[in-house]
């Protein structure tokens, strides 16, 4: 899955891939780690650990790392944090799917609500991080179709969009 990170002023992009994980191409030797009940994380480096805070702010995230405190925007595929889920025609129905193996944590939304397009769906959780999965257009929720603490594979079925009758 290709993400694409905005770091204070800096855009960067971040492909983690079963090989490994890839930072503007360049292979790097990584891994982040959660410090459970806490914000902070374990950022692995190669041979080296660096600690560093990770809290959530509305769609961004907010860093604390070496006494530097920046802001981050993570967007799916670059796609705006759309979460790349597909779906019909905008006349008609349409299911979004899992753009990546994960880990439901939310379900933001309930059967019959109407959503607008870029809303919250739900939150998946993949590689230890929350990526919010967006509604592609306006409508209505059909059906959801998992459940909080439910696995799920890349391309399952997470939520039908039918079109808004007025």
């Amino acid at each position: 899955m290709k993400y694409r990170v905005v770091l204070g002023d800096r855009e960067v992009w971040v492909e983690i891939a079963p090989g490994g994980v890839r930072i503007d191409g360049r292979p790097v030797e990584c891994g982040l780690e959660r410090v459970p009940g806490t914000p902070l994380y374990l950022l692995r480096l190669g041979e080296s650990l660096r600690p560093l805070v990770l809290t959530r702010d509305g769609r961004d995230w907010l860093v604390e790392w070496a006494g530097e405190r920046l802001r981050a925007r993570v967007d799916l595929g670059g796609l705006g944090g759309s979460g790349g889920g597909r779906v019909g025609s905008p006349g008609g129905g349409g299911i979004v799917r899992a753009p990546m193996p994960g880990l439901v944590l939310r379900v933001e939304v309930e059967v019959g609500q109407r959503v607008g397009a870029g809303s919250g769906l739900l939150v998946l959780e993949a590689m230890k991080m929350e990526n919010e999965i967006r509604s592609p257009r306006d409508g209505v929720v059909r059906r959801v179709l998992v459940r909080a603490g439910q696995a799920v594979e890349k391309g399952a079925e997470l939520v039908e969009i039918g079109e808004a009758v007025e």
